[in-house]
């Protein structure tokens, strides 16, 4: 098959041969284009996040051993907490905590801090305001809700956390 020139001459073009040279400057062009984009993406990568999500990891460590060592307090304590959620009317819920030490005996000198938390929406979070109805008996209402909620039981006596809880449930 024969090609002619488009410029009017009436010539023929030969089509142009693949030789080696070309085919080495494709190849380096190829990995030069490549080698530039990912110099592009791994300067970006290191200029926009640092990759630290803690200020000091030795205080993070520090907090962690601490949490460790009041989890292992609590467990020595034995103590039994109980959470119940009513349905208090139409425009809320009643919290329910009842308190007692390994002996079954109700827990004086405690405060509770109570929350429900949302599982992906820390916006929805209600903090709950508990009032000591007798010896380890406390209880407080919430805002009417449904859905699944984390319920975080704080007991502290001084200002120090004695017990810690967290659990999961569905409330319709």
């Amino acid at each position: 098959m024969q090609l002619q020139d488009s410029s009017g001459g009436g010539g023929m073009v030969r089509p142009k041969e693949v030789t080696g040279r070309m085919v080495f400057i494709c190849l380096v062009a190829f990995f030069a284009v490549v080698a530039g984009v990912n110099a592009i993406m791994i300067r970006a990568a290191v200029t926009t996040f640092g990759g630290v999500e803690t200020e000091s990891s030795y205080k993070a460590g520090l907090a962690f051993a601490r949490e460790v060592a009041a989890v292992d307090a609590q467990q020595q304590r034995r103590w039994q907490v109980r959470a119940t959620v009513l349905r208090d009317g139409q425009s809320g819920r009643r919290v329910e905590v009842l308190a007692r030490d390994a002996a079954d005996r109700p827990l004086n000198g405690l405060a509770a801090i109570v929350w429900l938390t949302h599982p992906t929406d820390r916006r929805l979070d209600q903090s709950i305001i508990m009032t000591e109805d007798g010896p380890g008996h406390f209880s407080g209402t919430a805002a009417f809700v449904i859905g699944q909620w984390d319920l975080v039981i704080d007991l502290d006596r001084d200002g120090e956390r004695m017990f810690r809880s967290k659990g999961r449930m569905i409330l319709r």
